[in-house]
């Protein structure tokens, strides 16, 4: 029995919301705050597969721009909506995500040009400061996410079409592992280079160990989510209408 044009849509809204939410939150915060995630001190055996460049001696801490922590979610909504939607909704959204993010900005941007109510905000310099963090995170982001997610799209529909629709950990860690990499690479070069990164980032070996936890955190985390991906797309495969689906499971 073919599923309600409604349930189709309304599964496509979903994700597409989550992916807008995540990706203009993690915006908005970026930079203002790094997190830690964990810190530890490391056995004498890992030492060798640890850069000397990411830890002190045998101390390694995991810190990340605390935007990073909803950006994971991007990648998982956009490699769900390729495999129930296909290569052209996947796409569809990562230009919306671009557009709203240009909508957010322009907002924030009008919103900071117009005068204080003096005696009536409550928030004024807390404002200012996000807003001068959020430009350069939303301008250097607006780059490195259009690149990443276009990326993180096409390698997906590549792997499918290579292994003819099987093996979804691959499409789905190949994807995004690759494509989280050309985004942390690029989006923390850019802020270096803008000058939007704390004091005690002053030279290429600081940026390197930002970028080297950053890309570990999105890749531990897209590791983590292979089994998400794999129970929402048995789940929801009643509702896939990937032209590419169809190809692949014809009996």
């Amino acid at each position: 029995m073919k599923q309600p044009e409604y349930g189709r849509d309304a599964l496509f809204l979903a994700l597409a919301g989550v992916f807008l939410t995540a990706l203009v939150m993690g915006n908005i915060i970026g930079t203002t705050k790094f997190v830690t995630i964990f810190e530890t001190d490391l056995p004498d055996w890992m030492l060798g597969f640890v850069p000397q460049l990411v830890r002190d001696g045998k101390h390694y801490v995991m810190s990340v721009p605390a935007g990073v922590l909803a950006y994971p979610f991007t990648f998982l909504a956009t490699d769900l909506i390729s495999e129930l939607y296909g290569r052209k909704r996947a796409q569809l959204v990562v230009w919306v995500g671009f557009w709203m993010n240009l909508f957010m900005l322009l907002i924030m941007s009008f919103a900071a040009w117009l005068p204080d109510t003096y005696g009536v905000s409550g928030g004024t310099p807390l404002f200012e400061g996000v807003f001068r963090f959020m430009i350069g995170n939303t301008l250097a982001s607006m780059f490195a996410y259009l690149i990443a997610q276009s990326v993180d799209v096409k390698l997906f529909h590549f792997w499918k079409n290579l292994t003819k629709g099987k093996h979804l950990w691959l499409r789905n860690n190949g994807s995004t592992m690759i494509s989280q990499l050309v985004d942390s690479t690029t989006i923390l070069t850019i802020l270096y280079l803008a000058g939007n990164l704390g004091d005690a980032v002053t030279g290429v070996g600081a940026l390197t160990i930002l970028i080297i936890n950053s890309y570990l955190f999105k890749f531990i985390v897209a590791a983590l989510d292979t089994p998400l991906f794999y129970a929402g797309a048995k789940w929801l495969g009643k509702y896939n209408e990937d032209p590419e689906y169809a190809q692949y499971h014809e009996s």
